[in-house]
């Protein structure tokens, strides 16, 4: 699931990238409300944690410009402002909570959970499968043929990855950016030692076989016995 943070404190945007990274979400980060909304129109998100006072655009004029384009992921204000009106007026433009700071990053995570429960309109929308392979987006879990397996947070947002663009080869500048948010670079082995990790854990004791290398282009996930 992918996350938008506008926070243009470094180390409170920081520190809130790393932790839902680390908690198995993609993440993009902007430092100005201008561009934080610029994101939220332009891409797609399953949710905005929002700080209020930011250069440009404040929080509250980017949460406006959201809903004023239709888009209804679910938005969290995050801010150091605890009055009861700022408040209610987040509540009033369509925020979906309000963390003041500081915080337990516990805390922050557990309602950044309970959000995207709420934001999925179907139990469908929390599942990703392939064969006999399910990804559960919501608790984080794995299974393939009814065993639970154990994945890192990389490699969990790499599985995702490739089942949200399944029968699509993907390039290793896209895993890169994608997963590990960073260019590629073509002397290090990074993403062929994660891939072959993956692939002990959700092929090699199963058939089919889904993660397939497509020699000189990429990778890319499949069922090969699926007519669709």
């Amino acid at each position: 699931m992918k996350i938008l943070i506008v926070e243009d404190e470094p180390k409170t945007g920081d520190y809130l990238k790393q932790g839902l990274t680390e908690a198995g979400f993609t993440v993009d980060l902007a430092r100005h409300g201008t561009d934080g909304l610029h994101l939220a129109l332009s891409e797609a998100y399953d949710l905005a944690i929002l700080d209020v006072m930011l250069p440009g655009t404040d929080g509250w004029a980017v949460l406006a410009g959201i809903r004023r384009a239709g888009k209804e992921m679910p938005v969290m204000f995050l801010t150091a402002r605890d009055a009861v009106d700022d408040r209610v007026k987040g509540l009033e433009l369509g925020a979906d909570d309000y963390l003041v700071k500081p915080f337990a990053f516990s805390e922050l995570l557990a309602r950044v959970r309970t959000l995207l429960r709420r934001g999925n309109k179907t139990p469908e929308a929390a599942f990703l499968k392939a064969a006999d392979l399910e990804l559960d987006l919501l608790r984080r879990r794995v299974s393939r043929g009814g065993k639970r397996i154990d994945l890192t947070a990389k490699e969990f947002a790499l599985l995702e990855l490739l089942l949200r663009r399944q029968g699509e080869v993907l390039p290793r500048s896209l895993i890169a950016s994608q997963v590990w948010d960073m260019n590629f670079d073509s002397d290090t082995n990074v993403i062929e030692v994660a891939m072959r990790r993956l692939r002990a854990k959700v092929d090699d004791a199963f058939e089919p076989k889904l993660i397939h290398t497509v020699r000189g282009m990429g990778y890319v996930l499949e069922d090969p016995t699926c007519a669709c």
